[in-house]
């Protein structure tokens, strides 16, 4: 139970300080986000439970192939929130991409 919340805390605290980051510049929080940081625990916890290669090599595999379809989202949700700031309007052009667009 305490190594459950151990990894729990560890991934908290990389959200938060994303978010701090965040809100000095952008920029650089997008960098550190971007950073597969979760992506490298979650396989050095997965190694340290299970040690088993091909089950790590499964989870990088579908890591890469739910990364790619993310990629519109993201590109999707930038220029609806430019949109809304532009016209200050609370509703954007997509109306399925309006809980993207507010965080």
């Amino acid at each position: 139970m305490g190594y459950l919340v151990l990894k729990a805390v560890i991934s908290g605290v990389i959200v938060a300080a994303v978010s701090e980051i965040a809100k000095r510049s952008p920029a650089l929080g997008a960098l550190v986000v971007s950073l597969p940081l979760v992506s490298i625990l979650a396989m050095i916890w997965l190694w340290r439970d299970t040690a088993d290669p091909e089950r790590i090599a499964g989870h990088a595999q579908a890591t890469f192939w739910f990364v790619l379809p993310s990629l519109p989202i993201s590109w999707s949700c930038r220029s609806c929130c430019a949109w809304e700031r532009a016209s200050g309007s609370p509703w954007p052009r997509h109306a399925g991409s309006r809980s993207g667009c507010t965080f």
